[in-house]
C-alpha cells in the first residue's frame, strides 16, 4: 500500500513542514512491511496538468493533500481531476484551510473521501492503520469522512489531545533537498497569546521540544551548511531562558553561512538577550516582529497585549548593532483603525527604520475569533482565498485601494533596499513618511497604465520624475542620491541617462582610483592587479554629496562589491581623494 502526501507550496524555495512531519512520525511507528509513504512537493506556479500527471505516474493507493489559503484553489481543481482519472482512489485533505469547517467542505466537494483535523501526526497514523487493515476510521480522533460510501452520511470525530512534541521525529532531513530551499523547523507548538486574527491562538496548550534534541538537530543543519533555517514557533522568545539558550548555541556553533529566522515578541527581550544578539555574526539572525498596529484601542480589541514603548526601545537597540535584519509587520483592516489611524501606525513603525516593513491586509481565517466577529465589525471579505478584507466599519474599499498603492510603493522603494539614501532623504521632505508613500502611490497611479512593468533603471527614473513634479527644488539632490543608490547596489552595465555622461572624466577617475588602490595595497586589503582592480569596481561623480545633499561641489565615490553588506546586499562606498589629497 502506497500513500502519497502532497504539498503545493507558494514558491520553489519553500518546503512543507507538515507532510514531512507526518511522514517521519508514521515511519517511526510499527508498520506493515508493504506500506510505502512518499511525499511530493510542487508549487502553485507549476502547470497543473504537469502536477496531475506526476501524481498519476506515482500510482498511489491513497492521496493526501496539505491545504492552505495560498493553494486551496489549485488543490480543489487537482483533486476533482484526480478523481476523474482515478475514481477508485481515496483522497484525503488536511491543513488549516479545511480543518475548521470539515463537514461543509465534504458537502461541497463530493469527490473528497475525508478530512484530517487537529495535529496531523497521530491522525495520519490512524488513517494508515485503517488502510493497512488494522483499524477503523470511526476510532481515529480528528477524522471527518463519509461513513457509508460516497453518498453516505458524514461522520465527524473531534480531534484528540495535544501531542508531546518530543514524540515527533525530526521531519524529513535531506541535506541535498534543503540546499536550495528554506528549512522550516518547529521547536514549539501553540502560542501563549490570543490575537483574534491568528489561528495559533486556537491551540492553547504551549509545548516545547526538548532542548538537547533541538541542539542535536540544529547541529545537523549547521554541519550541512543549510542557507536558512526558519523557526515556525509563533512567539519564539515567549520562554526567555529557553530562547536565549538556543541563540547562544547557534552563536557558539556558527558555520559562517547559515541564517536563522525567528518570529519574536520584541517587548519580551531583556538585556541579556540584547547582549547576546549584539554579538551575532552579521546576517546570522533575522527577526520578524509583528507590531500590527500602534492604536491602543485596536490592540485591546484584537487581544494583542504588548508593551509598545519597550518594543520600540528594543527594536532601536537591535538596529544599533548593525548585524541583525529586522522585519516589522503592520496589518490594515483591523477593528477601530481607520485610514488616518493606520497612517499614524505606519509613521511610528517607519521611524524605527526596520530592514523591511511589511504592510499586510487582514485575512479573516476560518477558525479564528476574527471570523466569528466579522459581522460585528462590518467586515466585508473576498469570496475566496486568501479571504482578505475589502472594507470594514472604519475603512472603506476606497481606503483599501489607496493603501494597496502605498503597499506597492513600500515594496518597490523601501523593502527592495535599492533606494536607501534617496528614500531617507525624501521622507524628511514630506509631512511624514506615510504622506511620501501616499503621494508616490498617487503619482504612479496617474502615470502608469494597467499592467505596465518597469525595469530597474526605469524605477529610478520614475522616482526622479516624481520628485521633479512634486518637489522641483529638490531635483538635483534627488538625482545625486539616486546615482549613489544605483551604483551602491550593483555595477550597472549601462549608465542611465539621468546619471550623465562621464566619458570626459575617465582620466581623472583613473587618477583618483589609483590613490585608493595604493592605500588598499599598502594596508594589505587587496592582492588584485591595478588594472583588474579598476575593472571590477565602479567610480562615480556627484554634484552633491550623498551624505550631505545640501552641500555644493563635486564629490567622487568608489564602489566595492567584493564584500556586500549582509543585511542590505549593497556594496561598499568610499569617498575618493586625488593624488594631492584634495
Amino acid at each position: 500500500m502506497k500513500c502519497l502526501l502532497i504539498a503545493i507550496n507558494a514558491k520553489y524555495i519553500h518546503s512543507n513542514l507538515a507532510v514531512a512531519s507526518l511522514k517521519s512520525y508514521a515511519r517511526a511507528q510499527e508498520r506493515e512491511d508493504d506500506t510505502v509513504i512518499e511525499t511530493a512537493e510542487y508549487t502553485i506556479n507549476q502547470p497543473e496538468d504537469g502536477i496531475l500527471a506526476d501524481i498519476y505516474r506515482r500510482k498511489p493507493d491513497v492521496a493526501a493533500f496539505s491545504c492552505y489559503i495560498w493553494n486551496w484553489d489549485v488543490v480543489r481543481r487537482l483533486t476533482d481531476n484526480l478523481r476523474r482519472i482515478r475514481p477508485e482512489l481515496p483522497i484525503w485533505l488536511g491543513g488549516p484551510e479545511v480543518s475548521f469547517e470539515t463537514v461543509s467542505v465534504l458537502e461541497t466537494l463530493p469527490f473528497v473521501t475525508g478530512i484530517m483535523a487537529g495535529e496531523g501526526e497521530r491522525v495520519f497514523d490512524g488513517l494508515l492503520r485503517y488502510y493497512e487493515g488494522a483499524g477503523r476510521l470511526e476510532d481515529v480522533p480528528g477524522l471527518t469522512f463519509r461513513s457509508e460510501g460516497a453518498d453516505g452520511p458524514i461522520a465527524c470525530r473531534a480531534p484528540g489531545e495535544p501531542m508531546d512534541l518530543n514524540e515527533v521525529p525530526f521531519a524529513g532531513w535531506d541535506p541535498a533537498f534543503f540546499k536550495h530551499r528554506i528549512l522550516y523547523y518547529e521547536s514549539s507548538r501553540g502560542c501563549p497569546f490570543s490575537c483574534s486574527y491568528c489561528l495559533s491562538s486556537v491551540d492553547k496548550k504551549l509545548r516545547f521540544r526538548n532542548l538537547a534534541l533541538v541542539k542535536k538537530e540544529l547541529s545537523l543543519f549547521l554541519e550541512a551548511g543549510v542557507l536558512q533555517v526558519k523557526f515556525v514557533d509563533r512567539t519564539f522568545n515567549c520562554e526567555r531562558k529557553r530562547a536565549r539558550e538556543i541563540w547562544r548555541f547557534i552563536r557558539e556553533n556558527d558555520n559562517g553561512v547559515t541564517n536563522f529566522h525567528f518570529e519574536i515578541g520584541a517587548d519580551l527581550l531583556e538585556k541579556e538577550d540584547l547582549d547576546l544578539l549584539g554579538r551575532m555574526r552579521p546576517g546570522q539572525v533575522q527577526l520578524e516582529i509583528g507590531v500590527q498596529t500602534t492604536n491602543p484601542r485596536t490592540l485591546e480589541e484584537i487581544r494583542r497585549y504588548a508593551d509598545g514603548k519597550r518594543l520600540k526601545e528594543n527594536v532601536r537597540t537591535v538596529r544599533s548593532f548593525g548585524n541583525i535584519h529586522q522585519h516589522l509587520d503592520l496589518i490594515a483592516g483591523l477593528p477601530f483603525e481607520d485610514y488616518e489611524s493606520f497612517g499614524r501606525s505606519f509613521d511610528e513603525v517607519y521611524e524605527l527604520r526596520p530592514n523591511q516593513l511589511q504592510l499586510g491586509f487582514l485575512k479573516v481565517l476560518k477558525g479564528s475569533y476574527m471570523y466569528e466577529k466579522q459581522t460585528d465589525y462590518g467586515i466585508c471579505v473576498g469570496s475566496g482565498p486568501p479571504y482578505e478584507v475589502l472594507s470594514t466599519r472604519w475603512l472603506s474599499y476606497e481606503d483599501i485601494v489607496r493603501l494597496k498603492g502605498v503597499e506597492e510603493m513600500v515594496e518597490q522603494y523601501y523593502n527592495s533596499g535599492q533606494f536607501i539614501k534617496t528614500m531617507s532623504y525624501l521622507a524628511g521632505c514630506f509631512l511624514s513618511p506615510f504622506f511620501l508613500y501616499e503621494a508616490l502611490a498617487s503619482y504612479w497611479r496617474d502615470h502608469t497604465e494597467t499592467g505596465q512593468n518597469f525595469s530597474r533603471n526605469a524605477r529610478y527614473e520614475r522616482l526622479l520624475d516624481f520628485v521633479a513634479e512634486t518637489l522641483p527644488e529638490k531635483t538635483e539632490e534627488a538625482r545625486a542620491l539616486l546615482i549613489y543608490d544605483l551604483y551602491l547596489r550593483e555595477p550597472v552595465k549601462s549608465r542611465p541617462a539621468f546619471a550623465g555622461d562621464l566619458s570626459a572624466c575617465r582620466e581623472e577617475i583613473s587618477d583618483r582610483s589609483a590613490v585608493l588602490w595604493e592605500r588598499e595595497r599598502t594596508e594589505g586589503r587587496t592582492a588584485l592587479p591595478y588594472r583588474r582592480f579598476l575593472h571590477e569596481t565602479h567610480m562615480e561623480v556627484f554634484f552633491r554629496d550623498p551624505e550631505h545633499p545640501e552641500r555644493k561641489g563635486q564629490f567622487w565615490y568608489w564602489f566595492d562589491y567584493r564584500e556586500r553588506d549582509p543585511l542590505s546586499g549593497n556594496g561598499r562606498a568610499y569617498r575618493l581623494e586625488s593624488r594631492n589629497g584634495e
